[in-house]
């Protein structure tokens, strides 16, 4: 069996994310935070790091001041012995422009791939929340013998023409026969006749292989330099794409119940179901799987504080996730995620909501069906998630599902 140990991780974090505005007005979309205690990009690096990969850089872009910060703070690696996480804002060493898309961030950032020199490079994005184990892909690609390897995942049939699409070949269940961009008319699994493979964007591939074809695309004035619409078809239409099916993937430590577990948090609505998938006492996502860890840039906060006992002021928490330096000081809180640094004060309600950092909560006040951003002040009295047209009229955001998200840092009044 071949081994290859020269691996080269490359996660692609210059996501705008416009339909997670307002959590991205003034940050990347790989940097808004997740779960109480991590950011989206944090998936992915513990994903990579858990599978043995320690050589990883990070392309950023978009208001990457955020993410880069908390990289820098949290994502530390041994330089005894090599291992780095390095976060590479876009830099115009090719000319003077941005990157135009996924496969021209990676290009513009050949220079990594050279001063490296790996035998394989691994890709990923930076905002799904999953867990894999990339060992296993890169196993898979290595007996393939194909230069690309692309992973997929099974979704319902109904959806594929949201998705980029897999084909497999007949003859090989391995081999990519064709990638169908949100077709309207795919055909199901053999094995199984109402699901499709969707790409999930992760890819494996031999480095010289990589470098080839970023060069051949960066020529073509007509490509639109992406990694799915551009360089994937390259490889398939030579017949040299593999497939990785991640229902294959086994994570040490996962429950039937959250075993290939994947969510794409593009939209707000998205974002907010899978903080909901965290607090059920069998939750859809495991965070307590130490088996495969989750890491953070958790400080030193001081535990989760409940106080008040009378039966009128009661400070409590029911199916939430509680993180450190929080105070509940005669509040309740009921299916909620809340950040480190939130107070909750007497007699208000938090239900079905997610709060961020730092977020204070006054007295006598209702937070229903809410994401609040970072710093925000719900002022003595003050209701968000009860009433969507006051919401709306205090310049909040209303999803279709009558999720109300408050920006960052603004003041909730009556």
């Amino acid at each position: 069996m071949v081994k290859r140990t020269k691996v080269l991780a490359i996660v692609l974090a210059g996501g705008e994310g416009k339909r997670l505005m307002p959590l991205t007005q003034d940050r990347a979309k790989p940097a808004v935070p997740f779960g109480g205690l991590y950011r989206l990009v944090d998936f992915a690096l513990s994903n990579l790091v858990n599978s043995g990969y320690l050589k990883i850089v990070v392309l950023t872009q978009y208001k990457s001041h955020s993410l880069d910060t908390h990289i820098s703070k949290t994502w530390r690696m041994s330089t005894l012995l090599g291992n780095y996480v390095a976060a590479v804002p876009a830099q115009q060493r090719i000319g003077k422009h941005w990157f135009m898309g996924s496969a021209d961030a990676i290009f513009q950032s050949l220079n990594l791939v050279d001063d490296e020199r790996p035998e394989t490079v691994v890709i990923t994005g930076a905002d799904n929340i999953y867990r894999m184990d990339f060992a296993q892909m890169l196993q898979r690609h290595i007996d393939s013998g194909f230069p690309l390897t692309i992973e997929g995942i099974r979704q319902p049939l109904s959806l594929a023409d949201q998705f980029g699409v897999i084909d497999a070949d007949k003859q090989n269940p391995n081999k990519v026969a064709a990638f169908l961009e949100k077709p309207k008319d795919a055909t199901g699994l053999v094995d199984s006749p109402n699901e499709v493979l969707a790409s999930m964007g992760n890819y494996v591939l031999d480095a010289d292989a990589l470098r080839e074809a970023l060069v051949r695309d960066a020529a073509d004035d007509e490509s639109s330099h992406d990694m799915g619409g551009n360089i994937v078809p390259y490889f398939v239409n030579q017949g040299a794409a593999g497939l990785y099916d991640f229902i294959e993937n086994e994570i040490p430590g996962a429950t039937a119940r959250d075993k290939n577990y994947w969510r794409d948090v593009g939209t707000l609505d998205a974002f907010y179901e899978a903080n909901m998938d965290l607090i059920s006492v069998q939750p859809v996502f495991n965070l307590y799987n130490n088996e495969w860890p989750l890491f953070n840039g958790q400080t030193s906060l001081p535990p989760a504080k409940f106080v008040y006992g009378h039966h009128e002021r009661l400070g409590h928490a029911l199916d939430s996730i509680v993180s450190p330096g929080v105070i509940v000081s005669g509040g309740e809180v009921v299916g909620s995620v809340i950040s480190p640094g939130v107070r909750i004060n007497s007699w208000s309600s938090v239900r079905g909501s997610v709060v961020f950092d730092d977020v204070l909560i006054s007295r006598n006040s209702v937070v229903n069906k809410s994401i609040l951003d970072k710093n925000v002040v719900v002022e003595e009295g003050a209701q968000v998630g009860i009433d969507h047209e006051h919401d709306r009229a205090r310049g909040f955001t209303v999803t279709e599902s009558g999720v109300t998200v408050v920006p960052k840092g603004l003041r909730v009044t009556r």
